[in-house]
């Protein structure tokens, strides 16, 4: 947190610094490994990278255990975790991928949307638990280590937030995945030269098409850019809004110089108020994931299935 001292001994809480801190990436000046620059280009793993990794570690740690269990068994009968994983699979399966993309290529795309589905929402409720700021509190209070120690890897990762699905980079380079695997249903399903012919209605007038083909480019375009604005501004701001309320109890303090005040503001207002808006970003956290998901088999489904 960062305050300007006054000459009357008193300090002015800087929220909007508080908050940027807590909700953006750990920048190249507090990186958690410090990599050198390749091709002006900075390699060094920042705290969305580490958090991506341990989510994608994470998942496919838990469900490859859950699966080789269930296969294992002598009588594969589904239950607990795994019980919960089949619904999960069948409901990706049936009410997302095969009504968009058809039966014919289920089984192609499932697998893929399916990942989408089980990467986002772990990282979005990751997001949601205050593990690194924990592990902070224990480092300064119960190890003694002085939060200004640039050096103590624990403080290193306290800059920056946990959330990597509300990294524009992160979900621009999931947008992409979906981009070109659009790209990739529309050539298997009817060919290259077919796909491409097809963004377009065929036996219009020749001056239709100057209209009509810019649009569709940009409607290519305008996709993966909607899918990566959607998750990663949902994600973000629901923590700001969390981290503004929390705020008044500082800015309180400050404001009338007292620690009742901030007390009181935050007894008041900022407690029951982020309750809410947290209960509220757990509902977001299960449709995010769902509308990116179920949005990415619409937009296969629609290169696959063309109707003109």
């Amino acid at each position: 947190m960062s305050a300007t001292e006054h000459g009357s001994g008193t300090s002015e809480f800087d929220a909007g610094e508080v908050i940027i801190q807590h909700v953006s990436n750990s920048s190249i000046d507090h990186p958690i490994l410090e990599l050198p620059i390749i091709f002006g280009i900075n390699f060094s793993i920042t705290k969305h990278v580490l958090m991506i990794w341990l989510v994608a570690i994470f998942v496919f740690t838990v469900i490859t255990w859950a699966i080789r269990k269930y296969v294992r068994q002598e009588q594969p009968v589904p239950s607990g975790f795994m019980n919960a994983l089949e619904a999960v699979i069948q409901f990706i399966r049936d009410s997302i991928v095969r009504p968009n993309v058809g039966e014919k290529f289920t089984n192609t795309w499932a697998p893929l949307i399916l990942t989408f589905f089980c990467f986002i929402l772990t990282a979005n409720a990751i997001g949601l638990v205050p593990i690194f700021d924990l592990i902070g509190a224990i480092n300064r209070f119960v190890l003694g280590v002085p939060s200004t120690d640039s050096h103590n890897f624990i403080n290193k990762l306290l800059h920056g937030g946990v959330t990597a699905t509300g990294n524009y980079n992160v979900t621009a380079a999931l947008a992409i995945i979906t981009f070109f695997s659009i790209m990739i249903a529309g050539t298997k399903a009817h060919g290259f030269l077919t796909h491409w012919k097809n963004l377009v209605p065929s036996g219009l007038a020749w001056p239709i098409y100057i209209l009509l083909i810019p649009i569709e480019l940009i409607g290519m375009l305008v996709k993966p850019f909607a899918l990566t604005m959607r998750l990663a501004a949902n994600m973000t701001g629901g923590h700001i809004a969390i981290l503004a309320i929390l705020s008044f109890v500082f800015i309180f303090s400050s404001l009338f110089s007292s620690t009742l005040a901030g007390i009181g503001a935050g007894v008041l207002v900022s407690v029951p108020l982020a309750v809410g808006i947290s209960a509220l970003e757990i509902i977001v956290v299960l449709v995010q994931a769902y509308v990116f998901t179920m949005l990415t088999a619409v937009f296969i489904g629609m290169a696959i299935n063309v109707h003109h």
